[in-house]
């Protein structure tokens, strides 16, 4: 194997990959150590929010529960793959900033936090609780903030560009 058949997972992929790698473990880790914890019923008061164990069978918000398990699990399988698929090709353009790659990494780490949490027992494992927002776990914040990071590094970045695309283009003349 020679260095040209590693370039598919180099530089922003490579990153990418292993943040998301991380933050599933990390998702994964704190879910299993909180069913453990909180697994008699009981409740921490941790200030803002109070960790509380529940378990969601349906999509975000509970959107689904009544749906077959194997519906929602397929189907959040499929969201997941075109996701990860859509970060993939993000993080190999030419011209990626960091936040973006950042942004991606936390949606994708997420995404398949959930989805392998799921895919154990058809339930993913909820634990954050406000009292006045659905209970929700550290998986559902990586994905949000990661939304939030990839919005604002597009906005803020617009001109964030494949290079092949800007090759091709014809340089704008003056033609007064």
């Amino acid at each position: 194997m020679n260095i040209r058949q590693l370039t598919w997972l180099s530089g922003a992929r490579l990153v990418m990959a292993v943040v998301a790698a991380v933050l599933v473990g990390v998702d994964l880790g704190v879910k299993a150590h909180i069913e453990q914890r909180l697994g008699d019923g009981r409740t921490l008061d941790v200030g803002i929010l109070d960790l509380r164990l529940g378990y969601n069978t349906g999509a975000a918000f509970s959107v689904g529960s009544d749906l077959p398990g194997w519906l929602v699990l397929a189907v959040t399988a499929a969201v997941t793959v075109f996701v990860a698929g859509f970060a993939w090709v993000m993080a190999g353009r030419a011209r990626t900033s960091g936040w973006l790659v950042a942004g991606l990494a936390a949606v994708v780490g997420g995404a398949v936090g959930n989805l392998v949490d799921r895919a154990g027992d058809g339930r993913v494992t909820d634990y954050l609780h406000t009292g006045w927002f659905p209970t929700f776990n550290l998986a559902d914040v990586f994905i949000t903030c990661g939304a939030v990071v990839f919005a604002a590094s597009t906005v803020l970045n617009p001109d964030i560009e494949d290079t092949a695309a800007t090759k091709a283009r014809p340089m704008a003349t003056d033609q007064r």
